[in-house]
């Protein structure tokens, strides 16, 4: 164990950060005694690379250490290609199905991410473990760092189907993928494991560290939401996470307007500060009471930018209903969309032209961006109804 880097006053606690194995990600180290790296996400499409190029900019501008973009196609990579001429940042790119683009974006980044949940949908013929060494041949040709991101909203189905508790599933999952990596012979990789639910975080991390305690850990709560809720929940997690020396790198996920993307590095940077310094703003466990919406946070990958302000007007409407147990999830795209409306009393998973209103996992219909809000209001008296006042 080692002592975390200067605190900000003498009141500061004494905080012993986990001596990990360092990873390297370009000229940046991840874990043992390096200090903790914020990353953010570009919300942009990867193809617009006007907008793409300002995001990345303005990210960087504010201090994001790693920078993530989504890459789906060859026309991405092609983009990647033309956005890393124009910038320096350390550039980690999001592999969802399209495990082989490993190879093509190799060249113009610093790090790798697969999400074990998500290896299944692409060439299902083909073992999970096949992929996974192909993505490590490449990032170990290459010198990239790997980051096996496993995720609550989208968990690996063969797991799953088991019947297990999701928090052992996740878990399990974990586990696998870091046999395969000992199996490989390779070392230089990191693990996530995110939930919308703070409490699971902190619960799962701990576990984590406790059990691995050589591997450094990215933090995050996915689907966090819009602020200042959304910097609420991810200061349960990571206040209490950081005050035990758990944790290297993080990123905090907000629904937030293109433009100020930046504050999910401002906001992290604070956190950590406040940690360091004694300042604790949260508290020990996050309370599920009253309305708790979950939003994912804005990125490349959201069907249609209107999402932004479709979540933001779903705050807004549900107001007079805060008082009252429920949970309401508006999800931008495919990839956590079903497993986190399946979970929440109502959903909203948007599509390019529509939304998919869920009352958990039951679809209710699909209705226009002008429709869906009016829409949910009348399940959520629906749902409301049913239950004691």
């Amino acid at each position: 164990m080692s002592e975390a880097f200067p605190a900000g006053s003498p009141a500061a606690p004494k905080i012993t950060r986990r001596q990990t194995r360092s990873v390297r990600v370009g000229d940046l180290t991840i874990g043992s005694s390096s200090k903790i790296s914020v990353q953010s996400m570009c919300a942009t499409k990867t193809q617009d690379l006007e907008a793409t190029k300002a995001q990345l900019s303005l990210l960087a501008e504010h201090g994001a250490d790693i920078i993530r973009i989504a890459i789906d196609s060859r026309k991405d990579v092609e983009a990647l290609a033309e956005l890393r001429k124009g910038t320096k940042a350390r550039l980690v790119v999001d592999l969802q199905e399209s495990y082989k683009l490993a190879k093509n974006v190799a060249p113009y980044v610093q790090k790798i991410r697969y999400n074990p949940g998500h290896l299944y949908h692409h060439e299902k013929d083909v073992p999970v473990f096949e992929k996974v060494k192909y993505i490590v041949g490449v990032a170990r040709d290459h010198d990239l760092a790997v980051r096996i991101g496993v995720n609550f909203g989208s968990l690996d189905p063969a797991q799953a189907a088991e019947g297990k508790d999701r928090f052992d599933v996740a878990l399990e999952s974990a586990r696998e993928h870091i046999g395969f990596m000992e199996e490989l012979g390779f070392e230089n990789y990191v693990v996530s494991l995110k939930s919308s639910d703070p409490n699971d975080v902190m619960d799962i991390n701990l576990r984590f560290a406790q059990e691995f305690p050589q591997i450094p850990l990215h933090l995050g709560v996915t689907e966090a939401g819009m602020l200042p809720m959304g910097e609420i929940k991810t200061r349960v997690a990571f206040e209490n996470l950081l005050a035990q020396g758990i944790g290297d790198t993080l990123r905090v996920s907000l629904t937030l307007p293109y433009a100020e993307k930046f504050q999910e590095v401002l906001v992290a940077r604070k956190i950590i500060d406040d940690v360091y310094a004694g300042r604790f703003r949260s508290v020990p466990r996050f309370v599920h009471q009253g309305l708790n919406i979950i939003s994912c946070p804005s990125c490349s990958r959201v069907e249609n930018e209107a999402f932004v302000e479709l979540a933001q007007k779903v705050r807004e409407m549900t107001q007079e209903f805060k008082e009252r147990d429920l949970t309401i999830a508006v999800m931008g795209c495919r990839v956590n969309g079903p497993g986190e409306t399946d979970d929440a009393d109502l959903g909203l998973w948007c599509a390019p032209n529509h939304v998919n209103l869920k009352r958990g996992k039951e679809l209710v219909g699909q209705f226009s961006y002008e429709e869906i809000i009016p829409k949910l209001k009348a399940e959520i008296g629906t749902v409301l109804s049913q239950r004691p006042q």
